[in-house]
């Protein structure tokens, strides 16, 4: 399909290859070996690619649906050569992303949003969930960064009270960045960090509020209650808010990253996805499968430490260095 068009920078795209570089060899190396010695695309081959999709940690459901197109495509035609096997691999796989919306964007791009019963211009705020150590507090960072480059006023806020050092770490970022952050004392209310963060940004003008939070996922109930508590006390400053809950994931870690997904799907309404460091693993099918499953579309991902190697999720370009 000549949807595979060149839509990134020369440079971003090479960091994009260059973060995907593991899967991508992991992946097209498995691919050649399904292949090796067939012509023609039969049992064997999908039986061989069924397996490649799996351990790339693609998911077992997401790879049946794929299958099962290939094999609807097979059907119709019926000398469909293994040599077309990637280019159809890339259309299937960018189909399915498109079901969830998933990679539409290609820039920071924020929706405008009508103003406040008073007239005072309304912020975007983005609520941000997932398990300490995957990235979270990062993301936020470099979120803050992109943001700010596009001209927004942004606001930080530090909701995850429960570790001393989430305070401190969103505060290097947010210095960095040279954005203003909400704070309180480890202990204190989330919620009420999350009430003076969106009253702060009100009044400061900002264009873009982003709050983090808990990252502790040992006691579900606790973790809904306390987001739950969070929204409501939100919506007292900013009826509509949060505008997106974003679920960050550690894309490393394959089939756990599912588990954390479907943990805070069941805790909270994630309304998009973060998945990080992509750069250090051969596990970046995972992408695939939770947007997939979850039917959530992937946001950002992270290719990278440096500030800028947080990218816009754009499935055509993401499928074409995934098959590089």
């Amino acid at each position: 399909m000549s949807f595979f068009k060149k839509i990134f920078s020369s440079d971003k795209k090479e960091t994009l290859d260059k973060g995907l570089e593991k899967t991508s060899t992991s992946f097209l190396g498995k691919l050649s070996k399904a292949v090796a010695g067939k012509s023609k695309v039969d049992d064997d081959v999908l039986d061989n690619l069924e397996e490649v999709l799996v351990s790339s940690d693609v998911g077992v459901n997401t790879t049946l649906k794929v299958i099962e197109r290939i094999e609807a495509r097979v059907a119709k035609d019926k000398y469909l050569g293994t040599s077309e096997l990637n280019q159809i691999l890339r259309e299937e796989i960018a189909a399915l992303l498109s079901e969830t919306n998933s990679g539409e964007a290609t820039d920071y791009t924020i929706p405008k949003l009508p103003a406040q019963d008073n007239g005072t211009k309304t912020p975007y705020v983005l609520m941000v969930v997932g398990v300490n150590g995957v990235g979270k507090t990062t993301t936020i960072g470099k979120l803050a960064y992109q943001f700010k480059k596009q001209g927004l006023n942004v606001v930080l806020g530090a909701a995850d009270t429960f570790r001393a050092a989430a305070i401190d770490q969103l505060q290097v970022w947010a210095d960095r960045v040279d954005v203003p952050m909400v704070r309180q004392d480890m202990g204190s209310d989330p919620a009420s960090v999350a009430f003076d963060a969106l009253k702060s940004g009100v009044s400061q003008n900002a264009d873009v509020i982003i709050i983090d939070t808990a990252g502790r996922l040992h006691n579900k109930v606790n973790l809904m209650n306390e987001l739950t508590k969070v929204k409501r006390v939100m919506q007292k400053v900013i009826a509509d808010a949060p505008h997106d809950v974003l679920l960050v994931l550690d894309g490393s870690t394959g089939q756990n990253a599912f588990e954390q997904a479907k943990q805070f799907t069941a805790a909270t309404e994630v309304t998009s996805l973060a998945v990080t460091k992509l750069d250090g693993t051969a596990k970046g099918g995972v992408v695939i499968g939770i947007s997939d499953q979850f039917q959530i579309p992937v946001k950002y991902i992270g290719v990278g430490e440096g500030i800028e190697d947080l990218q816009v999720f754009n499935k055509y370009e993401f499928v074409d260095s995934f098959f590089k």
